[in-house]
Formats: C-alpha cells, sequence, structure tokens
C-alpha cells in the first residue's frame, strides 16, 4: 500500500504546483523520509496522475533542497546534516539581520500594526500550546518582515534557505522551553523595528537565528537519542 493519497484537484492551480505541495507536505511530515528512493512510476500511481507533473514537482524539490537527484542512480528524499544546517543558519543570520534591518528603515504604519497583531496572535496561541497554529502564524510573520524590507531578491533567496529547513520546524518549536523565547524574541526584533533602530532590529534578528539553531541542534540530538 503506498504512502500517499490521490490528489484532489483545484482548477486555481495547476497540477504541477499541488503535486510539488503533497511531496514537500510528505516530507516534511517525514511520510516520506530521509534517504528514500523517489520513483516517478510509483508516486504517479499513487497520487492518481501522469509522470509528467511528478517530473516537474521533483525538479522544483531538487531546487528547494528537498530531493537529490544522482545520475544513474535516482532520485532521494535529502537527508540534512549538523554541517548543512550550520551552513544554512550562518547564510540565514546574515540575510534575517539585513531584512530586518531595512524592515526597521521601511515599513509603514500599517505594516507594523499588522506585525504586531501577528505577534499577538503567536503570544495566544502559545498559552493554548497550539504548535500547528503557531507554526502558521509565525510563517506569516516571518513573511510580512521580509516583505516590507522592498527588496525582493533578498526575499526569494531567504525564502529558499527557509524551505531547506522547514521539515524541522515543529521539532524545534516543540523543544521545551522554545515557544516562549522565540515569542520574547520576536518581541525584541518588532520593537526595534518600531523604534526604527537599524542596528537594535539587526541584533535582534542574529540573536534570533543563534538561538534557533541552537534549539534546533538540541532538539535532533534529542530526538536521535530517544
Amino acid at each position: 500500500m503506498g504512502k500517499l493519497k490521490p490528489i484532489t484537484f483545484d482548477n486555481y492551480q495547476p497540477l504541477r504546483e499541488t503535486v510539488c505541495e503533497t511531496l514537500r507536505d510528505a516530507i516534511r511530515k517525514g511520510i516520506l523520509e530521509p534517504g528514500e528512493r523517489l520513483m516517478e512510476v510509483q508516486l504517479a500511481d499513487e497520487l492518481g496522475i501522469s509522470r509528467t507533473p511528478v517530473r516537474e514537482a521533483i525538479r522544483k524539490l531538487e531546487q528547494e533542497g528537498y530531493v537529490i537527484m544522482m545520475p544513474r542512480r535516482g532520485t532521494y528524499v535529502a537527508d540534512v546534516s549538523v554541517s548543512d544546517i550550520k551552513e544554512i543558519f550562518e547564510i540565514r543570520s546574515a540575510l534575517e539581520s539585513l531584512a530586518t534591518g531595512l524592515a526597521a528603515r521601511r515599513i509603514e504604519a500599517d505594516e507594523l500594526e499588522t506585525l504586531q497583531s501577528l505577534l499577538k496572535e503567536i503570544e495566544g496561541y502559545i498559552q493554548k500550546n497550539d504548535i500547528e497554529k503557531i507554526v502558521e502564524t509565525d510563517i506569516k510573520f516571518h513573511g510580512l518582515l521580509y516583505q516590507v524590507s522592498r527588496n525582493e531578491r533578498l526575499v526569494a533567496i531567504i525564502s529558499n534557505l527557509k524551505e531547506q529547513l522547514a521539515r524541522f520546524r515543529t521539532l524545534s518549536m516543540s523543544y521545551p522551553g522554545r515557544l516562549q523565547e522565540t515569542f520574547e524574541e520576536h518581541s525584541e526584533m518588532v520593537e526595534a523595528i518600531a523604534n526604527g533602530d537599524v542596528s537594535a532590529a539587526r541584533d535582534a534578528a542574529e540573536h534570533h537565528m543563534e538561538r534557533a539553531e541552537e534549539t534546533l541542534l538540541k532538539a535532533m540530538g534529542k530526538k536521535n537519542r530517544e
């Protein structure tokens, strides 16, 4: 029996995008595990579609770092090493700092209000320990933060890096004490942005990334020991 369910077609979205989202979600949730080989024919059969959109989706997932295509050996779900994580966070720290600093310079009043509102939502979900909603709102929070940097190329690069670690987001958020720490770090970033303090905003973003990396590595170590 296959791991995936047939796709429910959405007339408002290209099939290749639907397939890509389906496979990406399966990798994030661990349904398709690191090192697992992905066979186009098998995936197409399970999803109830032709091979072409599957092939297109796999190529996009390779660009995002979710899969690895090896000549003459096939396509596999990418594993992420500690070294990979450190490299990604090293780059993300610099870019997140830049984006947050630009946000402090360029954010509009209504955008700041929305950012503060999202922060309040996160606080409410933390009190309910609703991890799914916290992750969902955290994505919106950072998405808006990148948007108000007013630098589309920067947004594209950061988004690609975030996708490479998206499968670990829930693992990191679930680590004891991390939810409250994340809220406090976000609050520091928003306060600096609201004050138009570019230096403080950049420092707060760097601190957030440092703590996020530390927590993820601890969470992965804990999971491997279990």
